[in-house]
């Protein structure tokens, strides 16, 4: 793994690292915002943020595949969620740690306004960082 997660016992102790550390030499990929649309470029399951988030998940995997990573050369993401409530957020972020398992990257969780396809309510945005 080319990614080095850090913590500090000085911050709050939460369930993601504070930084995480490549050190060169080291392959550096940033994968689009991953969307929770299908093959046909639908979105999946309409009103359903959990749901949305399995499929936003499936193809952040499938985008790292494709490039020689994994979900554990991840350094930082960003989640996104098209609600104002926090509950919602949470629903979405219980699904992203279900992926991330152990690899608690640095990540940032917001609630936004809107997202870019119709019906959609969750997209994942990551740097990761492979050795070559």
């Amino acid at each position: 793994m080319s990614v080095r997660l850090v913590r500090n016992d000085r911050l709050a102790q939460v369930e993601y690292a504070y930084a995480a550390v490549a050190d060169a030499p080291a392959r550096t990929i940033w994968v689009a915002g991953a969307c929770p649309l299908d093959l046909d470029g639908k979105t999946v399951a309409p009103g359903d943020i959990a749901a949305q988030a399995h499929q936003v998940m499936r193809n952040l995997v499938t985008s790292l595949e494709a490039v020689g990573a994994s979900l554990t050369d991840i350094a930082k993401t960003t989640v996104y969620v098209a609600s104002t409530r926090q509950a919602d957020l949470v629903t979405a972020w219980k699904v992203y740690r279900e992926y991330m398992g152990e690899h608690d990257a640095p990540s940032t969780l917001l609630g936004v306004t809107v997202l870019g396809y119709d019906d959609q309510l969750v997209e994942v945005e990551a740097v990761a960082v492979v050795t070559p």
